[in-house]
């Protein structure tokens, strides 16, 4: 359908929000610290003709931005990014829009004002502006959709942001998440369940150099077990590498260690990216050093991007369920349009926004050497206490496009067609979230 004729304008008459508290089953450990509990937050809209939706977030306040988690309780990190959460909801309470990226756009430089003041961090990064937006601009895109009687992804998309997501993978790669404590056994695990690609994060807590000796150790460690193993969806056969170093490398130098090291015990070449290596102030060229190097969090949106692959950056790691759909659309633009690939990475979502992710991931242009796939970071199901009853919350709960099988979602025309069932209200959200 063309979006010259998606014109109207949508009224939010009403609005709504609460959250949920799930915790981990373990701590999870990245960029120097650990969290022990995830909040799911949803965002509920009504419009002025009588159509409601609900859009749901999961808050992650240490990847989005590690000052606010160091220099706060978890809880009251949490709270904050909430509060930024409802701030925006109050502020488009009785403001129309025509277009959901239109309206993240409105809200999104007063809202990180409004963050700024609420942690008391002048120099507060806008992913944490954007992640507690995630459910607002859910809540937008459904209310968008049900408004002009849209019941799939595709028609939903505006026709601008479709050639970069043209495509229909009948598979997406399950990518499991591994943080610097995971004992190794863990990993071999999922390797015997037939995982076959692995992200690795990196970037131990310490200094600079207790750093760069343990990361090196665990990728030997890691090489010793996992490197043995076969599989049969890669050319070589052997199971590649996805280092996520979370901006902990201070130095290109440092980074160029670690591959030596990787060079040395024979793991370089099963490297098929390396996410993230520096702080984002670091502007260093990366597009010298060996390896593919992709941008996460430092690429917050399509400008930043469009910097990234300046750099040397090739290629992006996109969050539609951790910086919204809406700027997710606006970087995914930018990057095919420079013939730069792009992947999907995950924020410990829930099984609901696994699909938001899927829809995206499955549209993509398939990485290097992964022809016919999409790629998308998965691992709830590895760190949520109550990962199994958090299933049955999904409004599609038993489709087979649910589960991965050896590492792999299998995407038959049913999910196509029910677009990962994300166009159905969650019964047990909605409850959380009733508009009045």
């Amino acid at each position: 359908m063309p979006t010259s004729t998606l014109d109207k304008k949508i009224t939010i008459a009403h609005v709504s929000s609460n959250f949920e508290r799930q915790p981990l089953a373990k701590p999870f450990g990245f960029k120097g610290g650990y969290m022990k509990e995830v909040w799911q937050t949803v965002a509920g809209m009504q419009s002025a003709s009588g159509s409601h939706s609900i859009g749901l977030g999961t808050q992650n306040v240490l990847w989005s931005d590690a000052s606010v988690f160091a220099s706060h309780s978890e809880n009251g990190g949490n709270a904050l990014m909430y509060a930024m959460t409802e701030h925006a909801l109050q502020m488009v309470k009785g403001q129309s829009f025509t277009s959901p990226i239109a309206l993240l756009e409105q809200m999104l430089e007063e809202v990180f004002a409004y963050g700024k003041k609420v942690t008391q961090n002048e120099r507060l990064r806008k992913t944490f502006a954007l992640n507690a937006l995630v459910s607002v601009d859910n809540a937008a895109w459904l209310l968008y959709a049900f408004e002009h009687s849209l019941q799939d992804f595709d028609t939903m998309i505006p026709d601008a942001y479709r050639p970069a997501l043209a495509h229909h993978h009948p598979k997406v790669i399950s990518v499991p998440a591994f943080s610097y404590a995971t004992p190794v056994s863990e990993m071999n695990a999922l390797a015997e369940e037939g995982y076959f690609l692995m992200k690795l994060k990196l970037g131990h807590p310490g200094s600079q150099g207790e750093m760069l000796q343990k990361d090196m150790d665990k990728l030997t460690e890691i090489h010793q077990v996992i490197g043995k193993r076969k599989t049969p969806h890669t050319q070589d056969g052997h199971i590649p590498y996805y280092l996520d170093l979370n901006g902990r490398y201070e130095t290109k130098d440092a980074l160029l260690k670690l591959l030596d090291h990787a060079r040395k015990i024979g793991a370089f070449d099963r490297i098929i990216v390396v996410e993230e290596p520096f702080p984002e102030e670091n502007e260093t060229e990366v597009g010298e050093v060996g390896v593919l190097v992709a941008a996460d969090e430092s690429a917050h949106t399509d400008e930043d991007t469009l910097k990234r692959i300046e750099m040397g950056y090739g290629a992006i790691a996109l969050k539609p369920i951790a910086k919204t759909l809406s700027m997710t659309l606006k970087m995914a633009k930018v990057a095919q349009e420079k013939n730069i690939p792009c992947f999907c990475a995950d924020l410990t979502v829930n099984p609901i926004l696994v699909d938001w992710n899927k829809n995206v991931a499955a549209r993509l242009a398939a990485l290097p050497g992964f022809e016919g796939m999409g790629l998308m970071e998965n691992n709830g199901h590895q760190n949520y206490q109550h990962w199994e009853q958090m299933m049955d919350y999904h409004p599609m709960a038993g489709a087979p496009w649910t589960q991965s099988k050896e590492g792999v979602f299998e995407l038959t025309q049913d999910f196509y067609q029910h677009s990962g069932g994300i166009f159905k209200l969650s019964e047990h959200y909605q409850q959380l979230c009733k508009v009045t």
